[in-house]
């Protein structure tokens, strides 16, 4: 069956087109929809057998990370336990952004997002669509890329629904997506931050922030 496209505005949804798609995800259903980059796949982070399909839609292995995106700092909470100082700093600087940043993760969170590594990776992304998304839904949401692991990204729907014809419940067509480098990840649950991915933030924009970095 063809997923149900939903025509929205990426920067400004309206109101009951986010409540219509949290209630997509509410029933464990994967969304397509934009990113600051690429097209991402949503579910709901507090959804175990969701995460599930997610990663057997994308034939991801089961033990590898899914990032969220959440709709503030404050949400984070909700995720993540024992955040250190360098997390409030970058957030205060970077978001809403392109940082991907990896702290420790809540005892609450499912095992199928954090892929059992006791860590997971959170952003507050610049674009309206899946911020206002999260916050519409009360909870982080994932946001890999829409396309079988190891395959290009997608920019339209178009593009989704050829890669992935089958899986998704709904598609939230924005257009089409402008590309671009992916989030620069820094994973900040050890002693030392560390370098994960080189991306669309500079290192040298962190280095004022993070002297100690390693990578």
């Amino acid at each position: 069956m063809s997923p149900r496209v939903l025509h929205v505005d990426p920067s400004s949804p309206r109101e009951e087109r986010l409540r219509t798609a949290a209630g997509v995800l509410e029933a464990g259903e994967v969304i397509a929809l934009p990113t600051e980059t690429f097209y991402g796949l949503a579910v709901d982070a507090f959804a175990p057998d969701a995460v599930r399909r997610l990663n057997e839609l994308k034939r991801k292995p089961a033990d590898s990370p899914t990032l969220l995106l959440v709709s503030s700092p404050e949400q984070v909470d909700l995720v993540a336990r024992d955040l250190p100082e360098s997390f409030h700093t970058l957030a205060a600087a970077f978001w809403p952004g392109p940082l991907t940043l990896v702290v420790s993760a809540a005892e609450r969170l499912p095992r199928e997002v954090s892929g059992g590594r006791g860590t997971v990776g959170v952003r507050v992304p610049g674009l309206g669509l899946p911020r206002r998304l999260a916050g519409t839904l009360g909870r982080p949401i994932t946001g890999v890329s829409a396309n079988v692991h190891g395959q290009p990204p997608c920019r339209t729907p178009a593009e989704v629904a050829r890669a992935l014809p089958e899986g998704i419940g709904m598609i939230l067509d924005g257009g089409p997506a402008p590309g671009g480098a992916a989030s620069t990840v820094i994973d900040l649950s050890g002693k030392t931050p560390r370098i994960v991915r080189a991306g669309a933030v500079p290192i040298t924009a962190l280095a004022p922030f993070l002297p100690e970095i390693d990578g």
